[in-house]
C-alpha cells in the first residue's frame, strides 16, 4: 500500500472528527446562551479557528444548522425506537406509553435540541427541500405512526373518537397512502395528527419551564394521563394489565 492511499484515511477520519467537534460545539454554544442561533464567529472563536477555516468544512452556517437538525430528528428517533423496542412486541398499547414517555424525556434533556426541530423556525434559515432534515425527520416520526400501523394490521386499532374529518386532512392522508403498504383511514390519520400534536403540546410546555409549579411525581401523573387519553381518544389498546 502506497503512503498517499494510507493518508487518505487518516484525512478522512481527521475531517470527519473536525466536523463531529464543529456540531459539538455548536451544540454546547445553544446550550450555554439557551437559543438555537449562532453565527461562525461564535463557534471559530470556541474552537480557536479562523471564520474562514470552518468553511472547509461547512459551506455556511445554514449547512452547519441543517447537520444539527438532522442529527437531533436522529438522536430523537433513536431515543423512542429504543424505549419501544423494550416492550414486548405484542403490547401495542405500552408500547404506545413508552414512546411517549421517551419523547417527553428527550425533550427534558435535551430542550435545545427539542427547540432547534421543533420550536420556532431559525431567523434566516430555511431547510432544503428534500434533504437530510426532511429525512431525518420522517425516520423520527415514523416511530409513533408506526404503532397505528401495527395495531390496524393486527386489528386492535379501534376508531377514533372524532371521525369527521376536513376534506384538507383527507387529501394528506390520501397521500400518505401512497408510501406505506397498510391504508390508514382518513379519520386515523386524523387522530394520529392529534396524538403528536397533543403529545408535544404537553413536552413543549414541560421542557420550557411551564409546569415548574407542580412537583415531579405530580407532572409524571398527570403526563401519563395526558397520553392515555390521546389513546383512548385514537382508538389505541390500553397496555396490557401486568
Amino acid at each position: 500500500m502506497s503512503t498517499s492511499s494510507r493518508s487518505a484515511p487518516r484525512r478522512e477520519k481527521a475531517r470527519a472528527a473536525t466536523i463531529d467537534e464543529i456540531k459539538l460545539t455548536a451544540l454546547t454554544h445553544m446550550r450555554e446562551t439557551g437559543t438555537v442561533d449562532f453565527r461562525f464567529a461564535d463557534i471559530a472563536r470556541a474552537m480557536e479557528m479562523t471564520p474562514p477555516a470552518l468553511y472547509r468544512y461547512f459551506a455556511d452556517r445554514d449547512e452547519l444548522l441543517s447537520a444539527l437538525i438532522a442529527d437531533a430528528y436522529d438522536d430523537l428517533g433513536r431515543a423512542v425506537a429504543e424505549a419501544r423496542d423494550a416492550v414486548p412486541d405484542d403490547d401495542i398499547g405500552a408500547r404506545f406509553l413508552a414512546v411517549a414517555r421517551a419523547y417527553r424525556h428527550w425533550a427534558r434533556q435535551e430542550p435545545q435540541q427539542f427547540a432547534l426541530i421543533l420550536g420556532l423556525p431559525v431567523a434566516g434559515y430555511a431547510a432544503p427541500a428534500d434533504g437530510p432534515t426532511t429525512e431525518a425527520a420522517q425516520r423520527a416520526m415514523s416511530q409513533l405512526s408506526s404503532l397505528f400501523l401495527q395495531a390496524i394490521e393486527r386489528g386492535v386499532l379501534g376508531p377514533p373518537r372524532l371521525r369527521d374529518v376536513h376534506p384538507v386532512i383527507a387529501e394528506c392522508a390520501a397521500q400518505k397512502n401512497q408510501h406505506l403498504a397498510t391504508a390508514i383511514p382518513p379519520e386515523t390519520f386524523q387522530a394520529m395528527l392529534h396524538t403528536w400534536s397533543t403529545l408535544h403540546g404537553f413536552a413543549a410546555l414541560e421542557a420550557y419551564g411551564h409546569f415548574n409549579w407542580i412537583d415531579e411525581a405530580g407532572r409524571d401523573a398527570l403526563f401519563d394521563g395526558h397520553v392515555r387519553l390521546a389513546a383512548e381518544v385514537a382508538g389505541m389498546p390500553a397496555p396490557k394489565a401486568p
